[in-house]
């Protein structure tokens, strides 16, 4: 299989570069249920948080991610490593994969069935569009016409196709916004993963986003917002409390992914943000 391989320049940079139903919902009916059965939601980190360590020494820096106490990691770039060397580190440290983020092209036409390869070596499930841009509503709905088809096709080999949201997918196209023409439109089973950092960026609030969408934050992104570079999650201004009770109700999640963009200190970080959850009873 051939390697994908990632760099270690801007989120935007790097996926511009590859962007220019029944059993989907049972699935988030049995997240449902199992949540609110008092089951802990699995946390994960998101491996761009600590992107210069991974591209440095990726198996030292999966080995500390694991020592932290984290069990799933979601990758964003594979650093010119195959899926068997990929699965062999998970394994080494006994870490499982909870998402990819997977540039658009890399879901469409003859990479698909690559991508869906890939994915079942290194054991994930969700196959997350980190980046996508539309300039008009009409555009919008061919991207979420797009992502049912895809979801059709990965669905009977036990994976889920996903979008990750930034900014710009808040921005409103005749009072409606990007993320609500996409979501509004698409089937179910199409991961909705709420960034709740980028979604303040874009000027939304993250809970009224999820609460608009029951069952579709099966992934969701847990970014501390408003506290400055170092903060973690609780020393920021995002509402928790209402992220994790909705989450853990009606929200469907089966992963949080932690992750911390700015900290001069990025393997400290992604440990102070896990302790901070652990206070939280999160871990």
């Amino acid at each position: 299989m051939n390697r994908i391989s990632s760099s270690t320049f801007s989120r935007r940079e790097f996926f511009r570069a590859g962007a220019v139903g029944v059993a989907g919902v049972a699935f988030g009916l049995q997240a449902i249920a199992q949540t609110a059965s008092g089951r802990k939601i699995p946390v994960g980190l998101q491996l761009y948080s600590v992107r210069d360590q991974c591209a440095k020494d990726l198996p030292g820096t999966l080995a500390a991610v694991a020592k932290i106490g984290y069990q799933h990691v979601e990758f964003a770039g594979y650093y010119d490593r195959s899926a068997k060397e990929l699965r062999q580190m998970l394994d080494d440290n006994g870490l499982k994969a909870c998402g990819t983020h997977t540039p658009y092209e890399s879901v469409q036409g003859d990479k698909l069935k690559e991508t869906i390869e890939f994915n079942h070596v290194i054991g994930n499930r969700f196959l997350i569009v980190p980046w996508m841009e539309g300039k008009s509503k009409q555009a919008w709905l061919e991207h979420a016409k797009l992502f049912n088809e895809i979801s059709a096709k990965v669905r009977p080999e036990g994976q889920f196709v996903g979008y990750h949201a930034h900014a710009h997918d808040f921005e409103k196209f005749d009072g409606e916004s990007a993320w609500d023409i996409f979501f509004g439109n698409t089937k179910p089973e199409v991961i909705m993963q709420l960034d709740t950092s980028n979604c303040r960026d874009g000027g939304a609030d993250p809970v009224a986003v999820l609460k608009q969408y029951p069952g579709r934050a099966r992934s969701i992104h847990i970014k501390a917002s408003g506290g400055g570079p170092e903060a973690v999650i609780g020393e920021d201004k995002v509402d928790w409390p209402a992220v994790f009770a909705w989450c853990e109700s009606q929200g469907g999640t089966q992963v949080y992914v932690v992750e911390h963009e700015s900290s001069k200190d990025p393997v400290d970080a992604a440990r102070r943000n896990f302790e901070a959850l652990r206070k939280m009873g999160k871990v």
